[in-house]
């Protein structure tokens, strides 16, 4: 693979997790592989390994653009990540706060419902 793949790989288990990595690359299939290989180079590999801004203010900024855009499926496993990136609960309210004003409040609302149940799930497996 390329040089932003393993650079990729390497901040996506750091961000996610060994465990989320493994279940991921276990259910990698052909029709995928591409996408896959797309979103490890492009994501994990050039935006998420950016020294930039910080892993915590990332963390809150696709917290934030994922409610804002309704994609709702990835919030918990980017609330689990928060974990490993610094960004604490008071900053992910900031953050659905800020999708409340700008995006509307039942998306926030939703997002802040999401990231709550993770929590939960993340204190109970604790």
């Amino acid at each position: 693979m390329s040089e932003s793949f393993d650079r990729g790989m390497k901040v996506r288990r750091e961000v996610l997790g060994d465990a989320h990595v493994d279940r991921a690359e276990a259910a990698k299939t052909d029709l995928d592989l591409p996408f896959q290989t797309l979103i490890t180079e492009g994501a994990w590999g050039t935006v998420w390994a950016s020294d930039g801004i910080s892993r915590r203010e990332r963390s809150m900024l696709t917290l934030a653009l994922l409610a804002a855009t309704g994609n709702f499926e990835e919030i918990p496993m980017h609330i689990r990540a928060t974990a490993r990136t610094g960004a604490s609960k008071s900053d992910v309210l900031e953050a659905f706060q800020h999708v409340a004003i700008y995006a509307g409040v039942p998306k926030a609302n939703h997002a802040l419902k999401l990231a709550k149940a993770t929590y939960k799930e993340m204190e109970d497996e604790a």
